[in-house]
């Protein structure tokens, strides 16, 4: 594949990540089973009259596009290309209860136009007048991965520079009662929370955006090289090591290259094994988690490439993120995968590789 840069990020999450080297001291989630997003100054990035207008997924995906834009140094993208698995939840749920409340009758449109999943797009473009290509995914767990797949084939294709690429997903307060009443959310009776070590049914809910400017060109201020990305809807276990495997030798790796694996564990006891069964595969790679820190949601994978972006250029790991042994891969980190599945559907992987 053509080179491929992340160039700019910028993330809202349930971690201060607005902020620089922010998993040094971590905020630490034992009692929580939805994660939030810490709140950064909308104000700074939004005026106040229109932030009053949004819900908080609009907010987050406005401020962590606006911060990898600062970030590559750039005024306006290419091509803007967004994921979310559930859109805009709050202005759905908004509008559906004053359909009820009020009969069917005196209804304002507001909440209905806002509550479109390209709503985030729309006011991304807008606030930059950007009239380049515009595209939304909503393909559940997979959503941020198409958006990464089209930003990727739009840099290679020379189509756009300065691609402009996110993943953004909110919680509402409805569906998160009725994610627990399924069980996709663990039961509150079940805390202390410990993701690894007393799986159960369900996993810890959370939100968040992250963006990312990829280009063709390498800059000063290049995290990483976007080298791949694949994801498939269903996949038996017995299939699981041939999907991985067969992923690397299209990018001329064995597993034993991987020196840094980033997994999407959750806890949940029903889908959690999925992990466990490639962990022997990369037995000599620093195996890393990270939905104990930001939850469980749909396009929860773009906190995965931001981490992996951080450590590539950092070449360092925050300790909070290790799930096994190894306390660091010994020399430099080349290549980094990011495995993740929702609900043992759509699984994908992401190839990182050091510039």
């Amino acid at each position: 594949m053509e080179n491929c840069y992340i160039n700019g990020i910028g993330c809202i999450s349930a971690q201060k990540s607005f902020e620089k080297d922010y998993l040094i001291e971590p905020i630490v989630y034992s009692e929580e089973n939805i994660l939030k997003v810490v709140k950064p100054n909308y104000k700074d990035y939004i005026s106040p009259a229109a932030v009053r207008r949004m819900s908080s997924g609009v907010k987050n995906g406005i401020v962590a596009s606006t911060m990898a834009i600062n970030d590559a140094g750039i005024e306006s993208p290419g091509a803007i290309i967004t994921g979310t698995g559930m859109g805009c939840m709050q202005d759905s749920e908004k509008f559906l209860n004053n359909l009820i409340n009020h009969d069917e009758e005196y209804l304002t449109p507001t909440s209905f136009i806002q509550s479109t999943h390209n709503t985030v797009g729309g006011q991304v473009a807008l606030g930059l007048k950007c009239k380049a290509y515009n595209f939304t995914y909503v393909n559940t767990g997979v959503s941020f991965e198409s958006a990464l797949l089209d930003g990727l084939m739009q840099v290679e294709n020379q189509d756009g520079q300065n691609v402009l690429v996110g993943g953004i997903d909110e919680l509402a307060d409805h569906t998160s009662k009725l994610y627990k009443l399924i069980k996709h959310t663990k039961s509150d009776d079940e805390a202390p929370y410990d993701i690894i070590n007393k799986r159960t049914k369900g996993s810890i809910s959370g939100e968040g955006a992250a963006f990312f400017v990829l280009d063709k060109e390498k800059t000063a201020n290049s995290y990483c090289k976007l080298a791949d990305v694949k994801f498939v809807n269903n996949l038996e276990n017995s299939g699981l090591e041939t999907f991985v495997n067969d992923f690397l030798a299209s990018n001329d790796l064995i597993a034993s290259d991987i020196d840094v694996i980033l997994f999407g564990n959750n806890g949940d006891i029903e889908f959690d094994s999925y992990y466990d069964q490639l962990e022997p595969l990369f037995g000599e790679a620093a195996i890393l988690y990270y939905k104990h820190l930001f939850g469980e949601f749909m396009t929860s994978s773009s906190i995965a490439v931001s981490l992996g972006s951080d450590i590539l250029r950092s070449q360092s790991i925050p300790g909070a993120l290790f799930k096994n042994e190894v306390s660091h891969p010994k020399g430099e980190i080349k290549n980094l995968l990011i495995y993740n599945q929702y609900r043992g559907k759509d699984h994908s992987l992401i190839l990182l590789k050091n510039v």
